[in-house]
Protein backbone atom coordinates (compact mmCIF):
# COMPACT_ATOMS: atom_id res chain seq x y z
CA UNK A 1 0.00 0.00 0.00
CA UNK A 2 1.03 3.62 -0.37
CA UNK A 3 2.99 5.00 2.57
CA UNK A 4 1.16 8.33 2.30
CA UNK A 5 -2.57 8.81 2.86
CA UNK A 6 -4.83 11.31 1.08
CA UNK A 7 -4.49 13.69 4.03
CA UNK A 8 -0.74 13.79 3.45
CA UNK A 9 0.21 11.80 6.53
CA UNK A 10 2.13 8.57 6.29
CA UNK A 11 0.52 5.21 6.99
CA UNK A 12 2.64 4.82 10.12
CA UNK A 13 1.61 8.25 11.39
CA UNK A 14 -2.07 7.43 10.86
CA UNK A 15 -1.71 4.10 12.64
CA UNK A 16 -0.01 5.71 15.63
CA UNK A 17 -2.60 8.51 15.77
CA UNK A 18 -5.47 6.01 15.72
CA UNK A 19 -3.73 3.95 18.41
CA UNK A 20 -3.46 7.04 20.61
CA UNK A 21 -7.14 7.87 20.05
CA UNK A 22 -8.20 4.33 20.97
CA UNK A 23 -5.78 4.18 23.93
CA UNK A 24 -4.35 1.10 22.23
CA UNK A 25 -1.00 -0.66 22.39
CA UNK A 26 0.22 -2.45 19.26
CA UNK A 27 2.06 -5.72 19.84
CA UNK A 28 3.85 -7.48 16.96
CA UNK A 29 5.54 -10.87 16.77
CA UNK A 30 9.05 -11.19 15.36
CA UNK A 31 7.66 -13.05 12.32
CA UNK A 32 5.44 -10.16 11.19
CA UNK A 33 6.08 -8.11 8.06
CA UNK A 34 8.85 -5.50 8.57
CA UNK A 35 6.46 -2.54 8.24
CA UNK A 36 4.21 -4.02 10.95
CA UNK A 37 7.18 -4.57 13.25
CA UNK A 38 8.37 -1.01 12.68
CA UNK A 39 5.06 0.59 13.69
CA UNK A 40 4.45 -1.56 16.77
CA UNK A 41 4.93 -0.40 20.36
CA UNK A 42 6.39 -3.77 21.35
CA UNK A 43 8.02 -6.39 19.12
CA UNK A 44 8.98 -9.75 20.53
CA UNK A 45 8.36 -13.44 20.89
CA UNK A 46 5.46 -15.19 22.55
CA UNK A 47 6.67 -14.80 26.13
CA UNK A 48 7.74 -11.18 25.78
CA UNK A 49 4.41 -10.27 24.17
CA UNK A 50 2.45 -12.21 26.80
CA UNK A 51 4.22 -10.25 29.51
CA UNK A 52 3.66 -6.97 27.65
CA UNK A 53 -0.05 -7.74 27.31
CA UNK A 54 -0.33 -8.54 31.02
CA UNK A 55 1.55 -5.41 32.09
CA UNK A 56 0.02 -2.91 29.67
CA UNK A 57 -2.21 -0.14 31.00
CA UNK A 58 -3.75 0.40 27.56
CA UNK A 59 -7.48 -0.08 27.17
CA UNK A 60 -7.09 -1.89 23.84
CA UNK A 61 -4.51 -4.48 22.79
CA UNK A 62 -3.96 -4.80 19.04
CA UNK A 63 -2.16 -8.09 18.49
CA UNK A 64 -0.28 -8.44 15.22
CA UNK A 65 0.40 -12.14 15.28
CA UNK A 66 -1.63 -15.31 15.01
CA UNK A 67 -4.91 -16.07 16.73
CA UNK A 68 -3.64 -18.12 19.69
CA UNK A 69 -1.40 -15.20 20.67
CA UNK A 70 -4.33 -12.79 20.75
CA UNK A 71 -6.30 -15.35 22.77
CA UNK A 72 -3.44 -15.51 25.26
CA UNK A 73 -3.51 -11.73 25.62
CA UNK A 74 -7.26 -11.87 26.29
CA UNK A 75 -6.78 -14.62 28.89
CA UNK A 76 -4.22 -12.47 30.72
CA UNK A 77 -6.20 -9.23 30.34
CA UNK A 78 -9.90 -10.19 30.46
CA UNK A 79 -11.01 -6.60 31.09
CA UNK A 80 -9.31 -5.22 27.99
CA UNK A 81 -10.48 -5.22 24.40
CA UNK A 82 -8.20 -7.41 22.29
CA UNK A 83 -8.15 -6.96 18.52
CA UNK A 84 -6.38 -8.88 15.77
CA UNK A 85 -6.20 -7.39 12.26
CA UNK A 86 -7.29 -10.72 10.72
CA UNK A 87 -9.06 -13.36 12.80
CA UNK A 88 -8.25 -15.97 10.15
CA UNK A 89 -4.54 -15.82 11.01
CA UNK A 90 -4.22 -19.29 12.46
CA UNK A 91 -1.35 -21.65 13.29
CA UNK A 92 -0.58 -25.06 11.81
CA UNK A 93 1.12 -26.15 15.04
CA UNK A 94 -1.81 -25.11 17.23
CA UNK A 95 -4.11 -27.05 14.92
CA UNK A 96 -2.27 -30.33 15.60
CA UNK A 97 -4.01 -30.88 18.96
CA UNK A 98 -7.55 -30.20 20.17
CA UNK A 99 -8.95 -30.06 23.68
CA UNK A 100 -10.76 -33.34 23.05
CA UNK A 101 -7.52 -35.05 22.01
CA UNK A 102 -5.71 -33.69 25.06
CA UNK A 103 -8.46 -34.91 27.39
CA UNK A 104 -8.20 -38.39 25.88
CA UNK A 105 -4.40 -38.34 26.27
CA UNK A 106 -4.72 -37.28 29.91
CA UNK A 107 -7.14 -40.14 30.54
CA UNK A 108 -4.42 -42.55 29.38
CA UNK A 109 -1.94 -41.03 31.85
CA UNK A 110 -3.80 -40.14 35.06
CA UNK A 111 -1.76 -37.94 37.38
CA UNK A 112 0.57 -36.67 34.66
CA UNK A 113 1.44 -32.97 34.49
CA UNK A 114 0.44 -31.37 31.19
CA UNK A 115 2.92 -28.90 29.71
CA UNK A 116 1.53 -27.14 26.64
CA UNK A 117 3.54 -24.93 24.34
CA UNK A 118 1.94 -21.49 24.16
CA UNK A 119 1.23 -22.27 20.48
CA UNK A 120 -2.11 -23.84 21.41
CA UNK A 121 -5.75 -22.78 21.52
CA UNK A 122 -7.37 -21.37 24.64
CA UNK A 123 -9.39 -24.59 24.91
CA UNK A 124 -6.18 -26.65 25.05
CA UNK A 125 -4.67 -24.27 27.59
CA UNK A 126 -7.75 -24.83 29.75
CA UNK A 127 -6.79 -28.52 29.92
CA UNK A 128 -3.16 -27.67 30.75
CA UNK A 129 -1.28 -27.44 34.04
CA UNK A 130 1.43 -25.05 32.84
CA UNK A 131 2.23 -23.45 29.51
CA UNK A 132 5.70 -22.75 28.17
CA UNK A 133 7.45 -20.93 25.36
CA UNK A 134 10.59 -21.95 23.51
CA UNK A 135 12.66 -19.74 25.82
CA UNK A 136 11.45 -21.14 29.14
CA UNK A 137 10.36 -24.68 28.23
CA UNK A 138 13.46 -26.19 29.84
CA UNK A 139 12.87 -24.22 33.05
CA UNK A 140 9.20 -25.19 33.07
CA UNK A 141 10.00 -28.90 32.84
CA UNK A 142 12.72 -28.58 35.47
CA UNK A 143 10.19 -26.96 37.81
CA UNK A 144 8.18 -30.21 37.85
CA UNK A 145 9.32 -32.68 40.53
CA UNK A 146 11.52 -35.54 39.34
CA UNK A 147 9.64 -38.78 38.83
CA UNK A 148 6.46 -37.00 37.74
CA UNK A 149 5.02 -38.14 34.43
CA UNK A 150 4.85 -35.29 31.90
CA UNK A 151 2.68 -34.86 28.81
CA UNK A 152 4.34 -32.32 26.52
CA UNK A 153 2.39 -30.92 23.58
CA UNK A 154 2.12 -30.17 20.74
CA UNK A 155 5.57 -29.59 19.20
CA UNK A 156 7.65 -32.74 18.85
CA UNK A 157 10.90 -30.94 18.02
CA UNK A 158 10.73 -28.57 20.98
CA UNK A 159 9.73 -31.50 23.20
CA UNK A 160 12.70 -33.56 21.98
CA UNK A 161 15.02 -30.62 22.61
CA UNK A 162 13.70 -30.15 26.16
CA UNK A 163 14.00 -33.87 26.91
CA UNK A 164 17.55 -33.88 25.53
CA UNK A 165 18.56 -30.95 27.77
CA UNK A 166 16.79 -32.09 30.94
CA UNK A 167 17.25 -35.84 30.58
CA UNK A 168 13.75 -36.31 31.94
CA UNK A 169 12.29 -39.80 31.89
CA UNK A 170 8.56 -40.36 31.79
CA UNK A 171 8.11 -37.44 29.39
CA UNK A 172 5.61 -38.18 26.61
CA UNK A 173 5.71 -35.94 23.54
CA UNK A 174 2.82 -35.18 21.17
CA UNK A 175 3.74 -35.61 17.51
CA UNK A 176 2.80 -32.13 16.30
CA UNK A 177 4.87 -29.72 14.25
CA UNK A 178 4.92 -26.26 12.71
CA UNK A 179 4.83 -26.75 8.95
CA UNK A 180 7.31 -23.90 8.44
CA UNK A 181 9.88 -25.01 11.00
CA UNK A 182 9.54 -28.69 10.12
CA UNK A 183 10.43 -27.75 6.55
CA UNK A 184 13.85 -26.43 7.59
CA UNK A 185 15.66 -29.75 7.37
CA UNK A 186 19.07 -31.10 8.22
CA UNK A 187 20.22 -31.43 4.61
CA UNK A 188 19.60 -27.73 3.98
CA UNK A 189 21.43 -26.82 7.17
CA UNK A 190 24.45 -28.95 6.22
CA UNK A 191 24.55 -27.36 2.77
CA UNK A 192 24.47 -23.82 4.17
CA UNK A 193 27.17 -24.66 6.73
CA UNK A 194 29.37 -26.08 3.95
CA UNK A 195 28.93 -22.83 1.99
CA UNK A 196 29.71 -20.63 5.00
CA UNK A 197 31.88 -22.66 7.40
CA UNK A 198 32.78 -19.63 9.57
CA UNK A 199 29.20 -18.49 10.15
CA UNK A 200 27.44 -18.82 13.49
CA UNK A 201 24.23 -20.85 13.68
CA UNK A 202 21.03 -19.58 15.31
CA UNK A 203 18.49 -22.43 15.32
CA UNK A 204 14.95 -22.32 16.70
CA UNK A 205 14.13 -25.50 18.67
CA UNK A 206 10.90 -25.97 16.67
CA UNK A 207 13.03 -26.66 13.58
CA UNK A 208 13.34 -30.09 12.11
CA UNK A 209 17.07 -29.40 11.80
CA UNK A 210 17.71 -28.74 15.51
CA UNK A 211 19.08 -32.25 16.03
CA UNK A 212 21.27 -31.88 12.93
CA UNK A 213 22.67 -28.62 14.31
CA UNK A 214 23.69 -30.31 17.55
CA UNK A 215 25.20 -33.21 15.59
CA UNK A 216 27.23 -30.80 13.43
CA UNK A 217 28.52 -29.15 16.59
CA UNK A 218 29.35 -32.39 18.39
CA UNK A 219 31.10 -33.82 15.33
CA UNK A 220 33.25 -30.72 14.88
CA UNK A 221 31.76 -29.55 11.57
CA UNK A 222 31.03 -26.26 13.32
CA UNK A 223 32.37 -25.20 16.73
CA UNK A 224 29.94 -25.78 19.61
CA UNK A 225 30.32 -22.19 20.76
CA UNK A 226 29.00 -21.02 17.36
CA UNK A 227 25.92 -23.26 17.41
CA UNK A 228 23.04 -21.83 19.41
CA UNK A 229 19.55 -23.29 19.91
CA UNK A 230 17.48 -20.19 20.70
CA UNK A 231 14.00 -18.77 20.97
CA UNK A 232 13.35 -15.78 18.74
CA UNK A 233 13.87 -13.49 21.73
CA UNK A 234 17.12 -15.27 22.44
CA UNK A 235 18.19 -14.73 18.84
CA UNK A 236 17.85 -10.95 19.23
CA UNK A 237 20.02 -10.96 22.36
CA UNK A 238 22.58 -13.24 20.68
CA UNK A 239 22.63 -10.98 17.61
CA UNK A 240 23.54 -7.99 19.76
CA UNK A 241 26.40 -9.92 21.38
CA UNK A 242 27.87 -11.74 18.38
CA UNK A 243 31.25 -10.88 16.92
CA UNK A 244 30.67 -13.02 13.83
CA UNK A 245 30.42 -11.40 10.40
CA UNK A 246 27.80 -13.92 9.20
CA UNK A 247 25.02 -15.79 10.98
CA UNK A 248 22.89 -18.57 9.51
CA UNK A 249 19.35 -18.36 10.87
CA UNK A 250 17.00 -21.34 11.01
CA UNK A 251 13.53 -20.01 11.70
CA UNK A 252 10.75 -18.11 9.91
CA UNK A 253 12.26 -15.45 7.65
CA UNK A 254 10.46 -12.55 9.32
CA UNK A 255 13.03 -12.87 12.11
CA UNK A 256 15.77 -11.53 9.86
CA UNK A 257 14.38 -7.97 10.10
CA UNK A 258 14.74 -7.84 13.88
CA UNK A 259 18.21 -9.38 13.77
CA UNK A 260 19.45 -6.86 11.23
CA UNK A 261 18.13 -4.04 13.37
CA UNK A 262 19.81 -5.52 16.44
CA UNK A 263 23.20 -5.65 14.71
CA UNK A 264 23.45 -3.98 11.27
CA UNK A 265 27.13 -4.93 10.93
CA UNK A 266 26.35 -8.66 10.70
CA UNK A 267 25.02 -10.46 7.64
CA UNK A 268 22.07 -12.64 8.73
CA UNK A 269 21.23 -15.36 6.21
CA UNK A 270 18.14 -17.58 6.34
CA UNK A 271 18.89 -21.30 6.15
CA UNK A 272 15.72 -21.66 4.08
CA UNK A 273 14.46 -18.56 2.25
CA UNK A 274 11.11 -20.31 1.68
CA UNK A 275 10.43 -20.60 5.42
CA UNK A 276 7.57 -18.10 5.38
CA UNK A 277 4.50 -18.45 7.61
CA UNK A 278 1.45 -17.63 5.50
CA UNK A 279 -0.57 -16.98 8.65
CA UNK A 280 1.85 -14.42 10.10
CA UNK A 281 1.93 -12.62 6.76
CA UNK A 282 -1.89 -12.32 6.73
CA UNK A 283 -1.48 -9.22 8.91
CA UNK A 284 -0.98 -6.43 6.37
CA UNK A 285 -0.72 -2.64 6.70
CA UNK A 286 -4.24 -2.28 5.24
CA UNK A 287 -5.69 -4.71 7.77
CA UNK A 288 -3.94 -3.04 10.71
CA UNK A 289 -5.32 0.34 9.64
CA UNK A 290 -8.83 -1.12 9.28
CA UNK A 291 -8.51 -2.79 12.66
CA UNK A 292 -7.76 0.51 14.38
CA UNK A 293 -10.38 2.46 12.43
CA UNK A 294 -13.25 -0.03 12.81
CA UNK A 295 -12.36 -2.01 15.93
CA UNK A 296 -12.20 -5.36 14.11
CA UNK A 297 -11.55 -8.24 14.65
CA UNK A 298 -12.46 -8.65 18.32
CA UNK A 299 -10.94 -11.65 20.10
CA UNK A 300 -13.02 -13.20 22.87
CA UNK A 301 -12.49 -16.29 25.01
CA UNK A 302 -15.46 -17.84 26.85
CA UNK A 303 -15.25 -16.91 30.54
CA UNK A 304 -15.15 -20.50 31.79
CA UNK A 305 -12.39 -21.46 29.32
CA UNK A 306 -10.40 -18.31 30.13
CA UNK A 307 -10.64 -18.92 33.87
CA UNK A 308 -9.27 -22.44 33.51
CA UNK A 309 -6.55 -21.42 31.05
CA UNK A 310 -5.39 -18.37 33.03
CA UNK A 311 -3.60 -20.33 35.75
CA UNK A 312 -1.52 -22.26 33.19
CA UNK A 313 -0.56 -19.08 31.33
CA UNK A 314 0.24 -17.14 34.52
CA UNK A 315 2.50 -19.98 35.68
CA UNK A 316 4.31 -19.71 32.33
CA UNK A 317 4.79 -15.95 32.69
CA UNK A 318 6.10 -16.38 36.24
CA UNK A 319 8.75 -18.99 35.39
CA UNK A 320 12.23 -17.43 35.27
CA UNK A 321 14.01 -16.93 32.01
CA UNK A 322 16.71 -19.40 31.05
CA UNK A 323 20.34 -18.29 30.94
CA UNK A 324 22.04 -16.79 29.06
CA UNK A 325 19.31 -15.63 26.75
CA UNK A 326 15.71 -14.93 27.82
CA UNK A 327 12.58 -13.62 26.25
Amino acid sequence: MSTTTQAGTTWAEEVRALARDRKAVILAHNYQRPEIQDVADVVGDSLALSRAAAASEAEVIVFCGVHFMAETAKILSPGKTVLIPDANAGCSLSDTITAEQLRAWKAEHPGAVVVSYVNTSAAVKAETDICCTSSNAVDVVRSIPEGTEILFCPDQFLGAHVQRITGREGMHIWLGECHVHAGINGDELKARVAERPRAELFVHPECGCATSALYLASSGVVPKERTKILSTGGMVDAAKATTATEVLVATETGMIHQLRQANPKVRFIPVNERAVCQYMKMITPEKLLRCLRDGHDVVDVPADVAARARAAVERMVAIGNPSPFGE
